[in-house]
Parts: structure tokens; C-alpha cells; sequence
């Protein structure tokens, strides 16, 4: 069996690595260029994403993500501020509840991306632009990208973002709805706010502070192992530039404000102090469940097909595992192809379009 992934991003990349692993051949096409483009700096990594990296992952490159998660997140706290000071004055459970997190820890978004990359080299192909396929008689699926290449496999995946271009030749029906949602994330080096308090007082956990109609979401990410350490233990051919990555305080605001302008000393420095390269603009979006559709060697994961925000990644690397197993089923003998992907979108279609609060 042969399968196409379009799209180097972390659902698509953990597919990658459990189908090599299940010697499935494997090739993954990512339009844009090795160095990627700003997706925001962190992630809250849950059970769902984590026991997906685990079967999918080869055990050095698991490590190493394990070792460079924050500490654990079982609760969002609630924050005021007073004169300036800010103060804890609530706090609500991480447990999956009404649309809340579940238990998890932060991670380094690029430095897992890193991760995923790592020992990829004769499978990803970068720089190549999906622009349409179509079904042969025979059963396979042929991919034509804008560089003039194509491609033929038994199974085409669409991992490629909200801006799906598969799901668009797939799918045409279905479409993204813009939420109006827009938001500013950025990290800041933790040497540099150490002397507001903030880290002290929010810990692990992710924190919520609401001023004058403003949301600021903020996070402090302490590595358990310094990446550079666990790169040199755990995944040496890790790129070095990867791991040279200290702690940080992770923020969030709404586009449409004025941050300076509002407020406190102790949030302005964090915002004032930022990492320029790892501060980028979000844009909200969310697609309605579509109507079922008929399992055929084309399917997708994540992004392209169901959106979560601030928990996508989970879902996608979600979806990538559940994908895999099916796949894997299909390779070995023990399930028809396209019985393995209906299996796989009905149980996508069933969970991943629940309703999640960033």
C-alpha cells in the first residue's frame, strides 16, 4: 500500500511516522517552504494528542516531546487586577466540562514540529503545491501539484489545514465559516518577566485575566528538561537550532484591541518584551458538521475537515492515530480499504465535531 499526505503539519507528520512504522510507503507533500510558516507558539497537549504520539512515534522521538513538555495543567485560573497588582480569584477544572480543557501540558508548537521532522527526510517533500487529483480506474488515486509533478497512490489524505485544498476538490460543499474571531499570540522569554510575579502566581496552569472587556489568556511554559539536554539524550539528530529554546510566558489577546494602551505594567512588559518571530495574528474559523459521505480512497484529518480552536492539534493528531490503526488494518489483510476509512470517518464524523471553547 502506498498512501499521498498532503501537508507537513502535525496530524499529517504523526500519520507519517505510524504508517512507516507499519511499513506502509508513505510520502507527505507540503506546500510551503522546510522553515514552515507562524502558527503560534504553544499548544495545550491533552491525552488524546499525547497517546497519539505515542503510537504513532518511534520511542526516541516520543521521549524527547515527553521530556520537553511544561508541567501539568489541571486547572485554568481566573485572574483580576487591582491598582495594578494582579491576583488569582477563581478557578475552573481542567476536565473536558462544557467545552473546557482537559488535563495536559504545554508544549513548544515549533520544537514539536522539529520533532516530527526528524528522520522525515526521504518522505517529505517540500515545496510542492497540491492543485487537484483524480480517481483511476484501477482503483488508485493520482495527485497533480503546480510544479508540473504527480504523483499515484492507493489512498490520497488531506492534512493540509482549514484551507484545505483537497477538501475543496473532495468536498466542494463543504465550507469554512469566518467566526469574526481575530487574536494576537506571542511568547515572551520568562528571564524577562520574572520580576512582575505572574509566574509565580500562575504556576503551571493556564490563566485568564479579564480587563475592561479584554481576555488575556497567558501561560507559562518551564520546560521539565532544557531542550537542549533532551536533544543530546534523546534525539541527537534532532536540527540543533530546534532546541535552543528556553522557558517562556505564552500570551493571547484579541486582535482588535489596544493592549499598550490598557493594560497593566505587569502584562505590557510581558507583551512589550516579546519574541518578534513568535509573535503572529489568528484568525477564527469553524466548519458545520457536513452531511456523511461515501468512503472512497481520498479522506482527511484535522483542520481540513473539523476545527477546534485552541485543541486542534490534539484532534488532529487524534485523527492521524485512529487513521493509521485503520490503514494498517487495510495493509495487513484484515479489513477492505474503504471498509478501514469508513471506519475511520465515522468515527471522525461522531467526535470531532463537538464544540470546543478556546
Amino acid at each position: 500500500m502506498k498512501v499521498i499526505v498532503i501537508g507537513a503539519g502535525l496530524g499529517g507528520l504523526t500519520l507519517a511516522h505510524g504508517l512507516r512504522r507499519a511499513g506502509v510507503d508513505v510520502v507527505v507533500y507540503e506546500r510551503d517552504a522546510a522553515s514552515g510558516r507562524p502558527q503560534g507558539v504553544s499548544l495545550h497537549v491533552d491525552e488524546r494528542g499525547m497517546s497519539a504520539l505515542r503510537a504513532c512515534l518511534p520511542p526516541a522521538h516520543f521521549a524527547m516531546v515527553e521530556a520537553t513538555t511544561g508541567g501539568p495543567r489541571e486547572q485554568t485560573l481566573e485572574l483580576s487586577c487591582s491598582d495594578g497588582e494582579l491576583a488569582v480569584t477563581g478557578a475552573r477544572p481542567c476536565d473536558g466540562a462544557a467545552g473546557r480543557a482537559r488535563p495536559g501540558r504545554q508544549v513548544h508548537r515549533p520544537l514539536l514540529k522539529a520533532v516530527l521532522l526528524t528522520d522525515l527526510d526521504d518522505v517529505v517533500r517540500f515545496g510542492a503545491e497540491f492543485t487537484r487529483f483524480e480517481r483511476r480506474a484501477d482503483g488508485t488515486v493520482r495527485a497533480w501539484f503546480a510544479d508540473g509533478r504527480t504523483d499515484t497512490a492507493d489512498v490520497l489524505v488531506g492534512a493540509d489545514g482549514i484551507g484545505s485544498a483537497v477538501r475543496r476538490r473532495y468536498l466542494p460543499d463543504v465550507r469554512v465559516v469566518d467566526t469574526g474571531r481575530r487574536m494576537i499570540m506571542g511568547a515572551t522569554p520568562l528571564r524577562a518577566v520574572l520580576g512582575t510575579g505572574l509566574p509565580g502566581l500562575i504556576g503551571d496552569s493556564p490563566a485568564r485575566v479579564h480587563l475592561h472587556g479584554t481576555t488575556m489568556v497567558l501561560g507559562v511554559l518551564r520546560f521539565t528538561e532544557a531542550p537542549p539536554a533532551a536533544r543530546k539524550r534523546w534525539l541527537p539528530a534532532l536540527r540543533r537550532t530546534a532546541a535552543e529554546i528556553e522557558d517562556y510566558v505564552m500570551w493571547a489577546l484579541p486582535a482588535t484591541r489596544e493592549p499598550a494602551m490598557e493594560l497593566p505594567p505587569a502584562l505590557r512588559t510581558i507583551v512589550g518584551e516579546a519574541w518578534p518571530d513568535f509573535t503572529v495574528a489568528l484568525r477564527g474559523g469553524m466548519i458545520p458538521p457536513p452531511p456523511v459521505w461515501p468512503a472512497r480512497p481520498v479522506t482527511l484529518l484535522g483542520d481540513a475537515i473539523h476545527l477546534a480552536p485552541g485543541f486542534g492539534g490534539n484532534l488532529a493528531m487524534r485523527d492521524a492515530r485512529r487513521l493509521c490503526e485503520a490503514l494498517a488494518e487495510a495493509h495487513q489483510g484484515r479489513l477492505g480499504l474503504l471498509d478501514a476509512i469508513g471506519r475511520y470517518e465515522d468515527t471522525m464524523r461522531r467526535d470531532g465535531f463537538t464544540k470546543v471553547s478556546a
